[in-house]
């Protein structure tokens, strides 16, 4: 598991700590996120039907940035702890955006009050090597949001960064 760093203009909030890993399989990419805290202080989205939907970042939301190594197009996944999941295409920098096309993307979440562990497979194609962000979006209860990564370009947050994109994968 990787430690994802809270943005510094962030307050540290009800989380205090955010793990996320992911490798290549041959179908796609397996990820795993796990938070740390006191999870009753967040929004955290109920079970939801598993299907594709926009805007899931505006919440609780983890999200994987696939770039093929050398090249500007990358992809983005946004996985809702309620099920719900989105991909996108890009062509470079937040430029050419269009769904993503994807066979199949599993999310299993359990939480208690100290802790949230989000595993997600996703059927896609993926190509290796790639550099990969693995992101967290958290919203407290009275809607502060933090945000988690890798790493952050200076600024804002700013998760379409290739700044953001530490992990180097390969099959």
């Amino acid at each position: 598991m990787h430690p994802l760093m809270l943005h510094v203009a962030c307050d540290l909030g009800p989380i205090r700590a955010v793990t996320a890993s992911v490798t290549a399989t041959p179908n796609g990419c397996e990820a795993e996120f796990r938070l740390e805290g006191m999870v009753p202080a967040t929004i955290v989205p109920p079970p939801a039907k598993a299907e594709r939907m926009d805007n899931l970042w505006q919440t609780t939301c983890f999200e994987i940035f696939w770039q093929p190594l050398g090249g500007t197009a990358y992809r983005e996944f946004n996985l809702s702890p309620s099920g719900r999941w989105a991909a996108y295409d890009f062509d470079s920098f937040r430029e050419g955006m269009r769904d993503a096309p994807v066979s199949a993307i599993a999310i299993a979440c359990s939480h208690d009050d100290a802790g949230l562990v989000l595993k997600a497979s996703i059927a896609a194609d993926l190509p290796t090597p790639a550099q990969v962000a693995l992101n967290a979006i958290v919203e407290h209860a009275n809607g502060a949001k933090q945000y988690w990564a890798l790493a952050f370009p200076p600024g804002k947050p700013e998760f379409h960064s290739e700044a953001n994109r530490q992990l180097i994968l390969e099959r």
